[in-house]
């Protein structure tokens, strides 16, 4: 397993503070950036549940805040990026979306958030692999 997988698992078993998809997906790059924990836990705070109404969700926003602080920042690599998420789940983005289908397959609510966390670090970091942006 990665070091970005294995944070993002750190982060998403921590009870207090919680992390919300989107930290946790941007904040297990963490070592990467020069930002400390507390800033890029305040950066995310506001994007976690679909940007609180249910929109976009926080492992797309937080994939792409990622991507884009660590240098994968155009459009190409946006638009693969969330196709791929997307296309992954029967074409969904939003957070409603996502909670909807997995209360009807009748799945733990916080198992089925952890597994896309963790879809979605994978992907950031395959995408900053075929990039050359780390090893």
């Amino acid at each position: 397993m990665s070091k970005y997988l294995e944070k993002a698992e750190e982060l998403r078993a921590i009870e207090v503070p919680h992390h919300n998809c989107a930290q946790s997906v941007l904040m297990s790059f963490g070592s990467l950036l020069d930002m400390d924990a507390d800033t890029l836990y305040k950066v995310a705070v506001n994007f976690g549940g679909g940007m609180k109404c249910g929109s976009t969700c926080g492992v797309i926003t937080g994939g792409l805040m990622a991507l884009g602080l660590l240098g994968a920042d155009d459009a190409e690599t946006a638009e693969f990026f969330f196709r791929t998420i997307a296309e992954n789940h029967s074409e969904c983005s939003d957070c409603r979306d996502f909670l909807r289908m997995n209360e009807e397959a009748g799945n733990p609510k916080k198992q089925h958030c952890d597994g896309l966390v963790y879809e979605s670090v994978a992907l950031v970091e395959k995408i900053l692999k075929d990039k050359g942006i780390i090893e």
